[in-house]
């Protein structure tokens, strides 16, 4: 499969791009939820707002492409406990919004993508927060299940566009934990257009 599509953004479906990857059976395996840690106790309340991407890791993301531009994901929380996620991007020069919902599971922390019959070739999508302070960072996983092809990402937000060395590195562990290596991590390049605006 020559073509497939670059998950960007904390979402949390985040902006997909397409581009060229290696052949499918190259994919690291998704590791099964029950690894992936949950941030105890989560705040619904507390995590909303705005969030900066400031680094993915992922199966399908690779650091032959480079650096990607920052993008901004802001989380609002409705009355029924789930979130309104608009991801802002600046593509092309223009200001790109895309607008999802996350549907809380039964686990705190835990969501899936709502309306997903609208994404026919998308069997599954769960979003889980593994970590977070909620004033400073968030580590966020996301998996997804289509055409019979297990994607995972791993998205580390941040309430500015800058973050600790030490935050980093964190968010690296996270990521090799889950089976990805230094080749599947890459981290933003600040910018201001378009999501100082979200």
């Amino acid at each position: 499969m020559p073509l497939s599509l670059l998950w960007l953004g904390l979402t949390l479906l985040g902006a997909l791009q397409t581009q060229a990857r290696r052949p499918t059976p190259d994919l690291i395996p998704a590791p099964p939820l029950l690894r992936v840690p949950l941030q105890p106790d989560f705040q619904h309340d507390k995590f909303q707002g705005k969030w900066y991407v400031i680094g993915l890791g992922g199966n399908a993301v690779s650091k032959e492409q480079g650096q990607f531009k920052m993008y901004a994901t802001t989380y609002e929380l409705k009355e029924d406990g789930s979130y309104n996620v608009t991801s802002t991007l600046l593509k092309n020069e223009d200001c790109y919004h895309w607008i999802r919902t996350f549907v809380p599971s039964f686990l705190p922390g835990q969501f899936n993508l709502g309306n997903i019959k609208s994404f026919p070739d998308l069997h599954s999508y769960t979003v889980r927060v593994a970590a977070t302070n909620y004033n400073q960072f968030a580590i966020v996983f996301f998996k997804k299940v289509t055409k019979n092809q297990e994607y995972f990402k791993t998205t580390l937000y941040g309430r500015t566009k800058e973050l600790t060395t030490e935050l980093k590195e964190r968010f690296v562990r996270f990521a090799k934990s889950l089976g990805l290596t230094d080749d599947h991590i890459i981290f933003s390049v600040p910018i201001d257009q378009c999501i100082d605006d979200a």
